[in-house]
C-alpha cells in the first residue's frame, strides 16, 4: 500500500498517475475528494482530510508500506517552524506509530553549505527532513533547486510586459528542474521495495541555468524578446504580504532567495553517481508547458 499526500497538486497528482499505472494499490489524503477525477477516485482508497491532522494520518497511514509526502504550502503560518515542523509532527508519529516501512518526501538542496541554518523555507525544510528521518523508517529525501514550473506565474508578465520577475542577480547560474521529473523520481522510489537507510537524493535537472540564460531561452521559444527584470528586495517581500502572506512566511521567503542568490542550491556538484535521470531541459519544458500557458492568454 502507497499513501500520496497531495494527490491534486502539481507534483502530486503526476506522483499519483505513475504509482496507479504500475498497478500498484493506492490510498489518497486529500481535503476534497471532488478534486481527484472519477477515474481516479475509482482506483484509490481516499481518507478525507488534512494530512496535518493527527486523526486523518493515524487512518491513512494504518497498513501502509510506502509513504510519498509533500507539504502544502501555508502562506498564513504564524512562523516557518509552524508551517513546517507543526503540521509535520503528527505524520512523523503516524509513521513511526503505525509501522511506515519508507517515506520519500519533497525537500530542498543547500544542506551542508555554509547558508543551510538562514534559508528560510529551506532551512525549516531540512528541519523536516531530519523530523521524518528520526522515525527510524527507510527514507529518502528529494533534495531540489527551484522549479521550471514556478514561471508558469508570471506567465501574464511574460506576454503583456516582456518581462519576468525575481531578486536574485541575473547572472548566477544554479540547477532548475521540472516538476514531471520530480515526480518520476519519486514514483521509482515508492515503487522500489529494495532500499533502506536515509540519505538524501538531489535532483539536479539536466542543466545549470541563469536568469539571462532562462530568458534567452524563453524569447527563442515565444519568437518575441523577453527580459529579466531584477528587484528589490523590499519590493518583493512588499508584494507577498500585500497578496495576503504573513510577515513570517514573506520574510522566510527573502531569506531563501538571498541564499540561494549566495549559492545554496550550488552544494552539490554534478557527478555520474548523482546524475539522477532528469530530462526535462528548460528549452523542452517552455516549448510544452509555458509557450502553450502563454498563448492561452
Amino acid at each position: 500500500m502507497i499513501v500520496v499526500t497531495a494527490p491534486t497538486g502539481n507534483i502530486g497528482h503526476r506522483v499519483l498517475d505513475h504509482v496507479l499505472a504500475a498497478g500498484r494499490p493506492v490510498r489518497v489524503v486529500v481535503r476534497d475528494p471532488a478534486r481527484l477525477s472519477a477515474g481516479v477516485r475509482d482506483r484509490v482508497e481516499v481518507v478525507q482530510g488534512s494530512h496535518g491532522d493527527p486523526r486523518v494520518v493515524a487512518r491513512a497511514f494504518d497498513g501502509a508500506d510506502a509513504l510519498f509526502w509533500l507539504l502544502p504550502t501555508d502562506h498564513h503560518a504564524a512562523s516557518v517552524d509552524e508551517a513546517y515542523l507543526g503540521f509535520t509532527r503528527p505524520a512523523a508519529e503516524a509513521v513511526r506509530s503505525c509501522g511506515v516501512g519508507r517515506v520519500v518526501s519533497v525537500s530542498a538542496l543547500g544542506r551542508g553549505t555554509p547558508y543551510a541554518a538562514e534559508a528560510g523555507h529551506v532551512t525549516a525544510s531540512l528541519a523536516m527532513d531530519d523530523l521524518l528521518a528520526g522515525t527510524g523508517a527507510a527514507f529518502r529525501a528529494l533534495a531540489m533547486p527551484s522549479f521550471m514550473d514556478n514561471l508558469l506565474r508570471q506567465a501574464g508578465a511574460i506576454k503583456e510586459q516582456g518581462a519576468f520577475f525575481d531578486v536574485m542577480a541575473p547572472g548566477g547560474r544554479r540547477p532548475l528542474v521540472a516538476t514531471r521529473d520530480i515526480a518520476a523520481v519519486a514514483a521509482r522510489l515508492l515503487l522500489d521495495d529494495t532500499w533502506t537507510g536515509q540519505a538524501e537524493v538531489p535532483v539536479l535537472g539536466p542543466e545549470d541555468l541563469s536568469y539571462d540564460d532562462m530568458a534567452a531561452v524563453v524569447s527563442e521559444v515565444l519568437g518575441t524578446p523577453v527580459r529579466y527584470r531584477q528587484i528589490p528586495l523590499e519590493a518583493f517581500k512588499d508584494r507577498l504580504t500585500g497578496s495576503g502572506m504573513s510577515e513570517a512566511m514573506a520574510q522566510a521567503m527573502v531569506d531563501m532567495a538571498i541564499a540561494k542568490d549566495r549559492g545554496l542550491d550550488n552544494g552539490v556538484v554534478r557527478t555520474p553517481e548523482n546524475a539522477i535521470d532528469t530530462p526535462t531541459t528548460f528549452r523542452r519544458w517552455c516549448e510544452d508547458t509555458l509557450k502553450p500557458a502563454v498563448r492561452a492568454l
